[in-house]
Order: C-alpha cells, then sequence, then structure tokens
C-alpha cells in the first residue's frame, strides 16, 4: 500500500485574494443558482472522483451526509449509470458532469447536450455548468498542491458528519 502525498503548499495562503475570489463564486452558485443542493453534492462528489483528488472527494462527500444524503447512494457516485439509486434529472446532472471533466477532442456532443437539456432548464444548465467548473479548479488545485483530506475538517464543521 502506498502512503499519501505529502502536502506541497498552502495555495490559499500564498493566493488569498485569487482563492477567496473563487470562493465568492463558489458561494454564488451555490445560494444564486437554481440547481438543487443534492445534485450540487453528487456533481461534485463525481468530479472529484474522475481528477482523484482525495481532499475534495472527502469534503463533498462529508457535505453531503451533513445534508442529508443517504450513504449508499455515496457509495454508488461511481457507479452511477448501473445504479437504481438515481433520478433522471440526477443521472443528466452526473453525465454532464463526466462530458465537461473529460473534455472530449470534439468537444460536448450534440447527443450530450440534449440529454441535459431533457432535464434541465437553460439557466439550470448553466448553473450547473459553472459548478462543474468550479469543482473542476477546486480539483486542479487540491491535486496540483496534494492538499490533505480533513484538515479543514474541524473549520468547515465535516467533523459532525461522523466519517473518519
Amino acid at each position: 500500500m502506498s502512503q499519501a502525498h505529502q502536502p506541497r503548499l498552502n495555495h490559499a495562503q500564498l493566493s488569498g485574494d485569487l482563492f477567496k475570489k473563487l470562493a465568492e463564486v463558489n458561494t454564488a452558485v451555490a445560494k444564486g443558482g437554481q440547481v438543487d443542493a443534492t445534485i450540487l453534492h453528487l456533481v461534485d462528489i463525481r468530479a472529484s472522483q474522475l481528477n482523484g483528488c482525495a481532499f475534495c472527494l472527502d469534503m463533498h462527500v462529508k457535505q453531503a451526509k451533513l445534508h442529508g444524503e443517504r450513504e449508499l447512494r455515496l457509495y454508488h457516485v461511481a457507479a452511477w449509470q448501473e445504479s437504481p439509486l438515481f433520478s433522471d434529472k440526477e443521472r443528466a446532472a452526473l453525465a454532464w458532469t463526466e462530458a465537461l471533466t473529460r473534455l472530449a477532442p470534439g468537444g460536448v456532443s450534440d447527443a450530450q447536450y440534449a440529454q441535459a437539456r431533457e432535464q434541465f432548464s437553460e439557466k439550470e444548465l448553466s448553473d450547473l455548468t459553472y459548478q462543474i467548473m468550479l469543482i473542476n479548479a477546486w480539483n486542479r488545485a487540491g491535486v496540483a498542491f496534494q492538499t490533505q483530506p480533513g484538515v479543514f475538517d474541524k473549520a468547515f464543521g465535516l467533523d459532525k458528519a461522523g466519517l473518519v
């Protein structure tokens, strides 16, 4: 078994103004958007899985649990396509997340867009896209600088999730 990587630098401290601006956009999407918080949690978890960001995956699983998400659904996010636990709207959000996180050489197909539009209004899809953009940005910082999972649990109240 391999050991966890050591943190490289504290990007939140070193680029504090940029970190705060990104956090402000994150708050604006969460508060002003029209996409259900449950879907936003699933999107954050799936993108973090795809990007291999242990810090973000840890944080978003705990946030989802605190928001009332069932543990079995959390376990099934990695296999959402085969799982019966997700609604059509959640499936569309997860598919859109994968399409935007793993951009294909030809971009996002018309079929992928149509699947998303079937479940989301234009405003919802726009808000959802911003959430996916944001989680991918956070994931890239977490992966680049090897932010350690759980280091902010107490500060963010994530220790109350009951997940160790």
